[in-house]
Parts: structure tokens; C-alpha cells; sequence
């Protein structure tokens, strides 16, 4: 079942990189970004079918069973983004020819892709709970950890713009703000995947409070800055879509500038709600007394 799941992983990620990549669309930020997160979506399925026919896996320390469930997880939603941001924002502006049908074809195939690593996530959820599993991975925690670096790495492709925000070093640190939130979530995620949590000075509850705390403090601060730098006059921001003449008259192929603003400000408020949801887990984790891993627990 999961050679044949990850052979179907396989042959529709590859279609779909060879159809992105055959189209001249290097210059549209999403486009680009479909065309990464596809690849690495093909490349970690190749590495694990690699892994796994050579047998290497019982040389890991970590569980197996936890990294093939945390994959499988992050996958299937990678492409199910692509197969959402790559249509909307890219696709549907693109005239009626043969480019148009390949951008559609390529969607096809990421959908495929989505439903194939869906599957195996489901599949790998129904193998008996052995010592392979640590718990985390299925777990609150982790399902709110994973859609924080989800929605921070959509943000990516909307601030690769850097006329957005290099003007203005408060918008600059806006960017930061992102890039550190997104690299302390893959840390922590590999630190529960490695069980390294034990080696910590404070407790993991603790941790996980005193990191979802700055995240917060620190998404509040982009929340407040994006917006009244882009949009407000008096800070130099255009506030109506209607003066961005890159959104007259279909001048461009992917998404103008404005939108590209208004999209970073909306996923900026959802993954504050995310952050807050993850906050006021770990608080009442610590206020009640509990040390153990959620999925120990």
C-alpha cells in the first residue's frame, strides 16, 4: 500500500513540476512557489521511497512511524495550497491557449498528488500504536503547530515583492517577524519528532508557552504595522485597490500589487488566531500541572 501510494506521489508531483516548469512564468511570485513546494514534495517521496527500500529506516533514532505521519500530514496540505493559490492566482488570468490547458492539466495532477498523500496520512493513522509512535504527531499541539508554518509559508510568495516593504524598515521587520515564526515552528516540530524536548533547561510545556508567547507579542506587532503602512495615507499606503494601477485593466498575469498587500495582511490575522489558539493550550497545559507530552498524557 504505501510503495504504491508513494509511486502515485511520485509520478503526479513529477507531471506537475514538468508542466509548471514548462510554462514561462518565473517572474509570477505563486507560480514560482507552486513550482518549489512541488519539488520538494517530490524529492522528500523519492527520499523515503529511497529510505525505505535500502531499509535504512531502523537505523534513525527518531520514529519512523511519526516522521511517515508528519510527512504524509504536511504534504497533502503543501498541495492542496498549491492546488488552490496556483489556479486563483496565476491560472485564471492567463488567456484561452494551449499555456492555459498545461496550468490546468498541472492543478490536475497537484490535486492527485493532494488526495494521494491525504490517503497515505489516513492509511499511516490506522497502523496499531506501537513503540513507533510518540503521540505528537496527530495531536492538538501539532495541528496547530503545522498550520502556523503552513500559513506562514504561504505568506512567502505574497512578500517576495520586495518593493512591498523594503521602503519602510518597520514593514522589513513585518518579513522578519514571519521568517523567524516559521523557523522556530520546523524547530519545534523536529524537536518533538527527535524527542530532544527532554534535553531542554525548562519544562516542555514550559517551552512551548514561553515560544507561543513571543510569537504572539510578535504577530500582534505585524498585525498593526503591515496594515497601517500599506493602506493608510498618512503613512505613505494606498488604501484603495482602485488607485494600484497594476490592478486596472488586467495588466498583469498574477495577482497586482494590492492584492498581494491585502493577502498578507488576511493570513497575518489568521495565523494570529492560530498562535492564539496554540498560546492558550500551553497556558492551561502549565496552569493545570501537566508536564507530559500531549499525546503522553
Amino acid at each position: 500500500m504505501g510503495y504504491f501510494l508513494r509511486t502515485l506521489q511520485l509520478l503526479s508531483t513529477c507531471v506537475a513540476i514538468s508542466l509548471v516548469g514548462s510554462l514561462d512564468s518565473w517572474t509570477v511570485p505563486t507560480s514560482t512557489w507552486s513550482f518549489v513546494i512541488l519539488c520538494f514534495c517530490c524529492l522528500m517521496t523519492l527520499i523515503i521511497l529511497i529510505i525505505e527500500s535500502l531499509a535504512l529506516q531502523y537505523r534513525f533514532s527518531f520514529s519512523w512511524g511519526d516522521f511517515l505521519l508528519c510527512h504524509a500530514c504536511y504534504l497533502a496540505l503543501f498541495c492542496l495550497l498549491v492546488s488552490i493559490i496556483y489556479p486563483t492566482t496565476y491560472v485564471q488570468f492567463l488567456p484561452c491557449n494551449p499555456s492555459r490547458d498545461r496550468a490546468i492539466a498541472a492543478t490536475a495532477f497537484c490535486f492527485i498528488s493532494t488526495v494521494s498523500y491525504a490517503t497515505e496520512a489516513i492509511w499511516i493513522l490506522g497502523w496499531p500504536r506501537t513503540g513507533d509512535f510518540t503521540g505528537y504527531i496527530g495531536s492538538l499541539p501539532f495541528f496547530l503547530k503545522m498550520l502556523e508554518t503552513l500559513v506562514a509559508c504561504v505568506i512567502l510568495p505574497f512578500i517576495s515583492n520586495p518593493s512591498l516593504y523594503m521602503d519602510h524598515p518597520l514593514l522589513v521587520s513585518c518579513v522578519a517577524v514571519y521568517s523567524i515564526c516559521f523557523i522556530l515552528g520546523i524547530v519545534t516540530i523536529l524537536l518533538n519528532l527527535a524527542n530532544y524536548e527532554n534535553w531542554l533547561p525548562i519544562s516542555s510545556s514550559m517551552f512551548h508557552l514561553v515560544l507561543s508567547l513571543l510569537s504572539v507579542l510578535l504577530y500582534i506587532g505585524a498585525l498593526v504595522l503591515w496594515p497601517l503602512y500599506q493602506f493608510d495615507e498618512k503613512f505613505g499606503g494606498q488604501p484603495e485597490r482602485s488607485r494600484d494601477v497594476s490592478c486596472q485593466h488586467r495588466l498583469t498575469n498574477y495577482v497586482c500589487v494590492w492584492d498581494q498587500r491585502l493577502a498578507v495582511a488576511i493570513l497575518t490575522a489568521i495565523n494570529l488566531l492560530i498562535y492564539v489558539a496554540d498560546l492558550v493550550y500551553w497556558a492551561h497545559h502549565v496552569s493545570v500541572g501537566t508536564e507530559d507530552q500531549p499525546g503522553d498524557s
